[in-house]
């Protein structure tokens, strides 16, 4: 009979958060812009009504995007895409009326553009700003 009891309340109170679906999905991204030439994992939280979040996979979302191609949540973009932005979609595969689009930018700076120092940064920092004068007199 005990274990009858603690099984009840198991699943009483076990199955039903395990049962929660999303009400809502979000893009929570690791990064504000992708790279071309590189897979770009692109992060989709789901919100239940309770306000607990997780974390969702292609297996409970279906993505699309105006470019590249999507292996599970990373999204390929061709190094020869031109555009300045991607829109990404998700859709949640066992409700269809809960979806997001987000515009991504892609990323500017070339991958082989080497960072700058710190020095080179504090130095940047330490150069007094040369102020725009109003109708170019000094």
């Amino acid at each position: 009979m005990y274990k009858l009891l603690i099984l009840l309340f198991l699943s009483s109170h076990i199955l039903p958060a395990a049962a929660q679906k999303p009400d809502s999905i979000y893009f929570h991204l690791y990064t504000d812009s992708l790279k071309k030439g590189f897979f770009n994992y692109i992060n989709v939280d789901g919100k239940t009504t309770d306000g607990t979040w997780f974390p969702l996979d292609s297996s409970q979302l279906r993505f699309s995007a105006n470019t590249g191609y999507f292996l599970g949540n990373d999204l390929f973009i061709d190094s020869s895409y031109t555009g300045e932005t991607v829109k990404v979609k998700a859709i949640l595969r066992s409700d269809s009326r809960i979806w997001k689009e987000i515009t991504i930018y892609i990323r500017k700076r070339s991958l082989d553009e080497p960072l700058k120092t710190s020095d080179e940064l504090l130095n940047e920092m330490q150069k007094p700003k040369r102020r725009s004068h109003l109708f170019g007199v000094l």
